[in-house]
């Protein structure tokens, strides 16, 4: 049989679509499932994805990707790239196990309503590759940190994470149950694949692959590269839609929940990124700031997205722009401060160099953040390490599930974004933090930060410990220095130095 060439088949296969004539349109396509908005099925046939695939194609590509990125981890397998590695990279790859691969099979869910419900059949072709993309990620994701289990058990944490009540898997649920695994069809590609992956995924792959190189980890390296590949694709279901429902006049409606999207993804990533660029990478390595990164790969990009959408920018931009600045620096110290809650182990990032490289970076750290290592530091230098350690739990806000932070010094602008709603007051970290809530209340209200189930009474006994057992944190898996505090040396010996 002659084969037809590509071109003159592959949009009729796309176009899978059909009258239904046992149901009702709208029972096949549910508003609940679909969120259609009302615009009708001749209008999403304009849906155009720019990138088009077919399941042949889809299937030799990936089969592809996994060759190599398995290939690359048993070529490895006894080069001791692990052991060798900084003990903060290290850390690197316990937080992203931690955080990333029970996300992606969820992401796997979000994708498959995309596929069913989706009111575009380019929009389902697409979404069924994502979906099995998002299945593979997770699968790849759980694979590779499994041969280090055995080194540390904070590796376990790739499974075990989510399933926990640790602070930071409490903050990533929240927000994931919100933007991908409660919604419908329409809000999950604006919110999950443009809000967050077009504009946020890629810069954490981006970023995780380059550094991995540098630190000669090239075994990550090549899986981060082959997940960034399948978002980059994947992420165009969003823009799609988007231009869809501007031309039938939604704008306002796409343009809230892309503003949610975006102010949420940030606030993750403030906690999950920013520290591993800027903190916990080896100085040698760093390739850039986060600050850097975010205005390359992030800011000027989302905005050039936006704007060839028809979209605005979201109404809290320079809020957003003056927190790239700040905000990863106080929860970088949140972090480290608090460090027994977490299921790695925190890198200080605070050697003389290191905190040189910080100041030239971001003019004025140290008369901010310096001050502070610096009271953290004369405790350590002094031995008095139960001054290093805390002692309650930090205040969390509602919305995003993170500590409430500021800016120390004298630019202390630490403030609570308090709402009452039906008897109940509710705190947040800022002014979009309270917005999102205020947008959709009956979505949020009624959840239990980790600090209000510590005053509710469920975490017994009330203390550090209690708090521990609490959040699931074995021995063995309760996180500390780790450098070991070897960093601390350089600051006793200028003391002695300046003694004598």
């Amino acid at each position: 049989m002659t084969k037809l060439d590509r071109s003159q088949w592959y949009d009729i296969v796309r176009d899978t679509n059909w009258t239904p004539s046992f149901v009702k349109h709208e029972e096949l396509f549910p508003e609940q499932m679909s969120g259609g908005m009302g615009i009708s099925p001749e209008a999403w046939t304009a849906y155009d994805e720019p990138y088009k695939q077919t399941y042949p194609e889809y299937v030799k590509v990936q089969r592809e990707k996994d060759a190599g990125a398995y290939s690359v981890k048993a070529a490895l397998e006894r080069s001791s790239i692990y052991e060798n590695a900084a003990p903060s990279w290290q850390s690197v790859l316990k937080l992203h196990y931690g955080a990333v691969p029970r996300a992606e099979f969820s992401a796997g869910s979000a994708e498959a309503r995309m596929a069913r419900f989706g009111p575009a059949p380019g929009m389902r072709n697409m979404a069924t590759f994502g979906a099995m993309d998002e299945t593979r990620h997770g699968q790849i994701q759980l694979y590779f940190p499994h041969e280090h289990v055995n080194k540390s058990r904070q590796f376990d944490w790739a499974h075990k994470s989510m399933d926990t009540n640790q602070w930071a898997a409490i903050a990533a649920r929240h927000y994931f149950d919100d933007i991908m695994v409660t919604r419908d069809a329409i809000s999950v590609s604006i919110m999950l694949t443009f809000g967050f992956e077009t504009g946020f995924t890629n810069m954490q792959f981006l970023g995780l692959a380059a550094d991995a190189a540098e630190n000669g980890d090239f075994s990550f390296s090549s899986l981060i590269s082959s997940i960034q590949t399948d978002e980059s694709r994947h992420a165009q279901i969003g823009g799609a839609a988007l231009k869809v429902l501007l031309a039938n006049g939604k704008k306002e409606e796409a343009q809230k929940k892309l503003d949610i999207a975006f102010w949420r993804s940030w606030r993750l990533f403030s906690v999950l990124t920013g520290p591993a660029m800027d903190y916990y990478t080896p100085l040698e390595h760093r390739k850039s700031s986060f600050k850097e990164f975010m205005n390359e790969f992030i800011i000027n990009q989302f905005i050039r997205n936006i704007e060839d959408i028809g979209l605005e920018k979201p109404w809290y931009w320079d809020i957003f722009l003056e927190e790239v600045e700040s905000t990863h620096h106080s929860m970088q110290m949140g972090l480290y401060f608090w460090r027994p809650t977490l299921w790695w182990n925190a890198a200080a990032g605070m050697s003389p160099e290191e905190r040189d490289w910080l100041e030239e970076k971001y003019p004025g750290w140290n008369d901010k953040w310096g001050q502070c290592w610096d009271v953290m530091i004369e405790n350590m230098v002094a031995g008095k390490m139960d001054k290093t350690y805390p002692e309650t739990l930090p205040y969390v806000c509602n919305m995003s599930q993170l500590p409430i932070v500021g800016v120390p010094g004298k630019a202390w602008n630490v403030k609570d974004y308090s709402l009452e709603y039906k008897g109940r007051m509710y705190h947040f970290g800022s002014e979009p933090d309270r917005w999102c809530f205020e947008q959709e209340p009956e979505r949020y209200a009624g959840h239990q930060s980790l600090v209000d189930r510590f005053l509710d009474g469920q975490v017994q006994p009330p203390t550090l410990a209690g708090a521990l057992a609490f959040m699931s944190l074995s021995p063995g898996e309760i996180g500390d220095d780790a450098d070991n505090y070897s960093w601390v040396e350089a600051y006793k010996s200028a003391q002695f130095k300046k003694a004598i």
